[in-house]
């Protein structure tokens, strides 16, 4: 086995916290870390008045919290009229940071996220991965992580973790893809093949697509059922913001839900699957052009240009994933449907006929549908994010270690 690709410092978020005294503690720094990061520049009087502790419990929270790194002082605050100006606090920009790694069907991509959210390194290949074995793959992702992590380690970052964003079903361990159809893959246990020595973890890309949509989206609800349309189409639903993941973890295949039954055959054993009318490629056969490197930019311009065999190509995709939403809407009344992934970026001319069968179909109210602003980078930073944000839940782990 190739050497590990870096000795790190592993944590995560892991299991509940009990409620002991060091429990407490665990869940207070974590309250700390969240407050500043998503209102900060703070004070530590604004931080105690926001988490309901006293100020003399968040100073010892917030020093060891900047003795372990997670936090910097950024000098006095503009003073105010009474009493002396306080220290204002920040995340740290140096430290653990969550690297994202995505195995797509055409490409490979990796990034760096340090905790206040920044991607500070990124690296891309462009190519077919289909029908490729997964060793050669991994190796050509693990060369894209090490050219991360010295670009990340130049910048004083470390990382916290690796998640791995993967088109197809995860197993519970999030270790192996059982089945990824359109990379041909069957059974693949990636902790066997990364060689890395902090923690990994493996997942759906439309799952971290959804997280990033949760976490970094404005103003999206916590009850949305997101849709990551690409070569391939999968699904994640979001209930009271978290991902509904299914007894086996399998939640989501929307990409294989059958909307006409005696419809041609499909990667997955099935016939007449979503994926057949509405992927990128079954949309590009219907339009009669050739599969290029920037599949969505071509469809997209001669969209724009008023090619009718596009549109109406388009036209017909948007009506599958309205037919194959429509049940999903039904079961699960969820608040919005969000379209991301590569095909956001068709919207104009999907939507219109996706929107009329959701209308037509959805038995209650009409379900809003919006565009995600992350397009096909949603399963990337939803993946490093997922790393930081375990930081930011239990803060003690880095601590404990500085």
């Amino acid at each position: 086995m190739t050497a590990p690709l870096h000795e790190a410092h592993p944590t995560g978020a892991g299991p509940a916290l009990p409620n002991t005294q060091q429990g407490m503690r665990r869940r207070n720094l974590a309250r700390v870390m969240h407050t500043v990061s998503a209102e900060g520049p703070l004070s530590r009087a604004a931080v105690a008045s926001r988490i309901g502790l006293t100020r003399a419990a968040v100073s010892t929270l917030v020093d060891e919290l900047i003795r372990s790194g997670l936090l910097e002082e950024l000098g006095p605050e503009r003073p105010s009229r009474v009493g002396r100006p306080g220290s204002a606090l920040a995340v740290s920009g140096r430290g653990p940071a969550g690297i994202g790694a995505e195995v797509g069907v055409d490409h490979l991509a990796v990034c760096a996220v340090d905790l206040r959210g920044e991607v500070r390194s990124r690296a891309v290949r462009y190519g077919a991965n289909r029908g490729r074995a997964p060793e050669p793959v991994i190796e050509e992702l693990t060369g894209l992580v090490r050219r991360v992590l010295a670009e990340a380690d130049r910048e004083g970052l470390w990382p916290a973790g690796l998640a791995v964003a993967v088109p197809g079903l995860v197993a519970r361990d999030a270790r192996t893809v059982v089945r990824a159809p359109n990379l041909d893959w069957r059974d693949t246990d990636l902790g066997d093949l990364l060689p890395v020595d902090f923690p990994l973890t493996v997942g759906n890309e439309a799952n971290f697509g959804a997280l990033a949509e949760l976490w970094l989206g404005d103003g999206t609800p916590r009850d949305f059922l997101h849709v990551s349309a690409e070569i391939g189409i999968g699904a994640a639903v979001v209930v009271d913001g978290g991902l509904l993941h299914g007894t086996r973890g399998f939640a989501g295949e929307l990409g294989h839900v059958p909307v006409r039954p005696d419809g041609p055959e499909c990667a997955c054993g099935g016939r007449g699957c979503l994926e057949q009318y509405a992927g990128e490629e079954a949309v590009l056969r219907a339009a009669g052009l050739e599969p290029g490197e920037d599949r969505v930019g071509l469809l997209a311009e001669r969209a724009a240009e008023g090619d009718e065999n596009v549109r109406r190509a388009l036209r017909d995709a948007g009506t599958a994933l309205g037919i194959a939403l429509t049940g999903a809407v039904n079961l699960l009344d969820p608040e919005s449907v969000v379209l991301g992934g590569a095909l956001a970026g068709l919207a104009p001319w999907l939507l219109p006929s996706l929107e009329a069968e959701l209308d037509r179909r959805t038995a209650g109210p009409a379900c809003p549908v919006s565009v995600s602003r992350f397009g096909p980078e949603g399963p990337l930073l939803g993946a490093a994010h997922s790393v930081a944000r375990a930081v930011l839940d239990d803060p003690a782990a880095v601590a404990e270690r500085a």
